[in-house]
């Protein structure tokens, strides 16, 4: 095996796991430190799985999709009901900074590399399901949907699909959930603040695009305004609305709109 990108790594020992999770903690120069991967591996015999990283939003950790969003369960049931082909589900902590890090840069970190670059890096060193060959997708909720949306087109090379649950739309909405002053997060270029500007920026390669918003959510108005922008410069996309708010019983049930447009991307993709 080559050599590691971390210098430490540890993997859960399958002795204790349960319900297909494991747990990938390596160190890395982007978070000066340590960071924290749950992963869903799907039971069977497989190889090149596709790897679909899950952004938290505010708040949480690595194991929250899992034990507040059943990500697994979720994931598992449409593998064995045969709607998705088998796939790993990647599921880091944001760095855990302050309320939430946003997914972008500062005080030093690379939050935005954490997950861009080393998050698919620890999960194809240390899930053998995976490979070089392993399709990419990225998705998040709030937070974590303006890291995914924005991560998604500014690495657009690397990732298959992007997708985005009641997304913050631009960084001055991060001020409706944390207690840190917004100056923490200003960053010196407009697509690491703000979503349509980073599709803007590299919309020649923008990969199939979606998000979602609940019609009772606070951040309902920004992912309408989203979405009549990116009409506005013709850049194709999906956006829904449903019945919900911003809570975890609308991400829960919403989460499976997501694997399927992602499965639908991969499937098209081997058939082309």
């Amino acid at each position: 095996m080559s050599k590691s990108k971390f210098r430490t790594t540890e993997l859960s020992n399958p002795k204790f796991e349960m319900d297909g999770l494991r747990f990938i903690t390596v160190k890395t120069n982007n978070l000066k430190g340590r960071g924290d991967i749950c992963v869903f591996v799907p039971e069977g015999d497989h190889k090149d799985l596709p790897i679909v990283t899950l952004l938290h939003g505010v708040y949480g950790s690595a194991w929250i999709w899992c034990m507040m969003g059943g990500a697994h369960v979720t994931a598992n049931r449409l593998i064995k009901e045969g709607k998705i082909k088998p796939v790993i589900l990647a599921m880091p902590s944001d760095g855990l900074w302050g309320d939430g890090s946003a997914y972008n840069d500062h005080h030093g970190y690379s939050f935005e590399k954490w997950i861009a670059e080393d998050v698919p890096q620890a999960v194809r060193e240390n899930i053998p399901q995976t490979s070089k060959a392993s399709p990419l997708f990225i998705s998040g909720l709030s937070m974590g949907g303006f890291g995914a949306l924005r991560i998604g087109a500014k690495y657009s090379a690397q990732y298959d699909g992007v997708s985005g649950h009641s997304s913050i739309t631009e960084i001055q909405q991060m001020e409706l959930f944390v207690e840190e002053k917004l100056d923490n997060y200003a960053q010196d270029k407009r697509e690491d603040e703000d979503v349509l500007t980073a599709v803007l920026q590299h919309k020649a390669t923008l990969p199939p695009f979606r998000f979602d918003c609940g019609n009772t959510d606070e951040l309902i108005t920004f992912n309408r305004v989203l979405h009549q922008q990116l009409n506005e410069n013709n850049i194709e996309h999906v956006y829904e609305e449903f019945e919900g708010g911003h809570q975890w019983e609308y991400w829960y049930e919403h989460l499976e709109d997501t694997l399927l447009f992602f499965d639908k991307i991969e499937k098209q993709s081997i058939s082309s």
